[in-house]
């Protein structure tokens, strides 16, 4: 494991985890850091609503998931970047680990869920968060970042870096 977490209450990893220097680039009235449990309330779900269907998600719900992913140390980043003004949640990002056996049983980061709330949208604050994720992946070891978007989405991507490598496909299942 890369690290271990010594404070029940703290946040979802640790702030070494986070870049410097794409915190000392965000605007002072803002900051890049990890998720934690008061993000709840502070309207993370409300972001990621923005971006897709989340559901009705209650705090207890929300804690539990938060610790499922505490608990699997090294396998899950959920960044955020607060207003500081308002204390809200205005950006977001997850950067998924995964565990191969092809690259001398290397690690993969999916990069999941970016979102930043409509009224903070043209701010450049999704390009912190891809670019404090791949700070986070390269750190822990991963030999890429990948991750899926709608074609409108394209761009904004290639300006992060990245380059589109193939198709998505996907198939559904009823729950």
């Amino acid at each position: 494991m890369p690290y271990m977490m010594t404070d029940p209450n703290g946040p979802l990893f640790p702030l070494s985890f986070v870049c410097p220097d794409i915190s000392s680039k965000l605007r002072p009235d803002y900051v890049l850091r990890p998720l934690q449990l008061s993000d709840y309330k502070a309207g993370v779900l409300e972001v990621l609503k923005d971006l897709t269907t989340v559901g009705d998600i209650s705090e207890k719900r929300f804690n539990e998931q938060f610790e499922y992913m505490r608990a699997r140390q090294g396998e899950y980043f959920v960044v955020i970047i607060e207003k500081i003004a308002t204390g809200n949640v205005v950006g977001v990002g997850t950067l998924l680990v995964e565990r191969k056996f092809i690259h001398e049983c290397g690690l993969v980061g999916h990069i999941e869920d970016i979102a930043v709330a409509k009224s903070e949208q043209g701010k450049k604050l999704g390009i912190k968060i891809i670019s404090a994720l791949d700070f986070i992946g390269k750190k822990i070891g991963c030999y890429k970042n990948i991750l899926d978007c709608s074609p409108h989405n394209e761009q904004f991507y290639v300006k992060c870096g990245y380059s589109n490598a193939g198709f998505e496909m996907t198939k559904r299942f009823d729950k």
